[in-house]
């Protein structure tokens, strides 16, 4: 199975960073912490070349080419090709 290259923005780590302070201090350190853990491991997971992703339900995504996918309750928004895979 084939791995494409993945790049995370800085606006995306720092997005989930965000959600993950948010959590945090609800007081839910763990939670926080499995939040991170997840997200990062679906990135992983959408590495895999064999599979493609569907565009953007919004127009002006989709006219730019981007691709997206849910995660939990967040979109996931990306740049795909063959050899990499850049999450916006």
């Amino acid at each position: 199975m084939g791995k494409r290259k993945i790049t995370i923005k800085k606006s995306v780590a720092e997005s989930i960073a965000e959600i993950a302070w948010f959590i945090e201090s609800k007081g839910m350190v763990a939670t926080a912490e499995r939040f991170s853990d997840a997200v990062y491991g679906f990135f992983q997971q959408l590495s895999d070349n064999k599979r493609t992703h569907r565009p953007c339900q919004e127009p002006e995504r989709a006219a730019l080419g981007f691709k997206c996918v849910n995660f939990k309750r967040y979109a996931i928004v990306m740049i795909e090709s063959e050899s990499e895979m850049t999450n916006m």
